[in-house]
């Protein structure tokens, strides 16, 4: 019998019983956020550098993937923001065909990660990383919208960024200035909209008003037309590719991108999903539903998805609270692409710029940006460099190089966490040491209590014992208890002290060894069990008797 851990909540809800006013919601919201999907499908598709028919493709098969087999009660999934750099960059290097074979494999990753239940793991990709690289992209995508945005003519602009800049100004004498109107307008309505009125979805009312004004004012404005010619309802053909060695060599760093910033980012969703509703996904079976929907979106000409935060929440603030809205929103899209996309054709390419200028804006979290970058200086570090790599380069430079400064850091903050301190200590009249937690104890004995875990970056720690030591000691005692792992090259540093004691006479025992440890230390041979005790008192009487012997 299959565990809940692997059923679709789908199939849970179902079995469970939908009543019948939650499904009329859920049929509502599925419709509405079916309309916000369309404006962002088809801009997202065309800012990537493909056909808007693909970004609608997409949105359809992979919405409706991602909610029938997903793991989220209100995931909507799709194309996003987020993915344009990737595949722009996929398609420059590689070409559409290898972003096609690249999304397919990605997919093929993110099954074997949702089997492998590494879902739950994914939570531990630092936020400095996350907001680094969210932030950069942000950029890009506003970066990547000016052409359009001023109305600029050329027919190619530079691939980089620095570069795109420097062409963007070179060309300030060339600006369409009804495309700017187009674009502001857009914007404006997007932001004033939802003052007014929550009942139509702002993105698509601006679509539909700067679409009408372009059109019968007759403005000099680029629009989907011009750029890519007519547009018309077709079932797309299957694409089949073939897989061989070489070509899985090649596009393996794209498709681990993919794989990577999609689970990423479906799995964040899910998280913002469940705080909404008070839920609970399930998250591998959720990167299982990504893996399948990226394995089939492609057979069909489409681009890669992942759960969308936007219309995620437009879902739950709706009222959706099982998949079915989200299995809605797919049909909603492929009815209107069956009868809307001769109409599509008329769209500005500035309300596309408009609405992308807009999500950027909201993708880059600007006020956590700059927290990290006061709060702490090596934080900052990654942040910035994962935020320039991103710009400069492309996400499979700076996501591992982020990846692993921030691994660094970890290590760094876990080696200064470490504490060895000698035993606090009272000196007495009589000679005695005392201690206000275990009482008095001779001179002779050393004890040290060791807070922290001890790996490869913190035991140089150790050699503060060493230092410590005088000629009058004659016994060390090393309290454990707050010692939580011991890593291959701590037991090194440890049987180094060890032998070095040893060497001046002096006899070493443990206290308060968890029993991880206390087997490992046994199985490396390190000491004897005699010499590790349950706490301090026992350590402390067998070194005091040691001692009187």
């Amino acid at each position: 019998m299959i565990s809940e851990e692997w059923k679709p909540k789908l199939f849970t809800l179902l079995k469970d019983g939908i009543n019948q006013k939650q499904l009329k919601r859920d049929i509502s919201s599925g419709v509405l956020v079916g309309i916000i999907a369309l404006p962002l499908a088809i801009a997202f598709a065309i800012a990537s550098g493909v056909s808007p028919d693909k970004g609608i493709i997409t949105a359809i098969i992979a919405g409706f993937i991602i909610s029938f087999l997903g793991g989220s009660r209100v995931q909507i999934g799709g194309p996003t923001g987020a993915f344009i750099v990737i595949v722009s960059s996929i398609i420059s290097r590689y070409g559409f065909n290898g972003l096609l074979i690249s999304t397919f494999m990605a997919g093929i990753i993110l099954i074997f990660m949702g089997i492998l239940k590494m879902g739950s793991l994914l939570k531990y990709i630092p936020q400095t990383l996350i907001t680094g690289f969210t932030t950069a992209i942000a950029v890009i995508i506003f970066t990547t919208q000016i052409k359009d945005f001023l109305g600029l003519t050329v027919t190619s602009v530079p691939d980089k960024f620095i570069s795109k800049w420097i062409f963007y100004v070179q060309n300030l004498n060339n600006i369409n200035l009804w495309s700017i109107f187009i674009g502001i307008l857009t914007i404006v309505i997007i932001i004033i909209l939802p003052r007014l009125t929550k009942k139509l979805p702002a993105a698509f009312a601006a679509l539909i008003i700067t679409t009408i004004i372009a059109k019968f004012g007759d403005l000099p404005v680029d629009t989907i037309f011009s750029k890519f010619g007519n547009l018309s309802f077709s079932v797309p053909r299957p694409v089949l590719f073939t897989l061989d060695f070489q070509t899985v060599k090649t596009l393996l760093a794209p498709a681990v991108t993919i794989a990577l910033l999609g689970s990423l980012e479906s799995l964040l969703s899910a998280v913002v999903a469940d705080g909404m509703i008070g839920g609970r996904h399930r998250s591998n079976i959720e990167l299982i539903a990504q893996g399948a929907a990226n394995m089939l979106v492609p057979l069909f000409g489409g681009i890669p998805a992942t759960g969308a935060i936007a219309r995620t929440a437009a879902n739950v603030n709706n009222g959706g609270r099982t998949p079915i809205a989200g299995i809605v929103h797919a049909v909603t899209l492929f009815l209107i692409y069956l009868v809307a996309m001769p109409i599509v054709k008329y769209i500005p390419m500035a309300s596309l710029s408009g609405i992308l200028i807009l999500v950027a804006w909201n993708m880059s979290d600007m006020k956590e940006f700059v927290n990290i970058i006061k709060i702490n200086i090596y934080e900052a570090m990654v942040l910035l460099t994962t935020f320039v790599l991103t710009l400069i380069t492309d996400l499979t430079i700076a996501i591992p190089i982020g990846f692993v400064l921030s691994t660094i850091l970890f290590m760094k903050r876990m080696s200064d966490s470490i504490e060895l301190t000698p035993l606090l200590t009272i000196n007495k009249e009589n000679g005695e040491i005392f201690s206000q937690e275990i009482g008095a104890f001779s001179k002779e004995i050393l004890i040290f209590d060791i807070n922290g875990p001890m790996f490869f970056g913190s035991v140089h720690h150790l050699l503060s014992v060493r230092n410590q030591i005088h000629t009058d000691h004659k016994f060390l005692i090393l309290r454990f208890r707050y010692v939580p792992i011991v890593d291959a090259s701590g037991l090194k540093k440890l049987e180094s002290v060890l032998k070095d004691f040893q060497k001046r006479n002096i006899p070493v025992v443990f206290s308060g060894v968890n029993n991880k440890l206390r087997k490992k230390f046994s199985t490396s041979s390190l000491l004897d069990d005699d010499l590790v005790f349950e706490d301090i008192h026992e350590a402390l009487a067998y070194a005091e008797n040691e001692l009187k012997a």
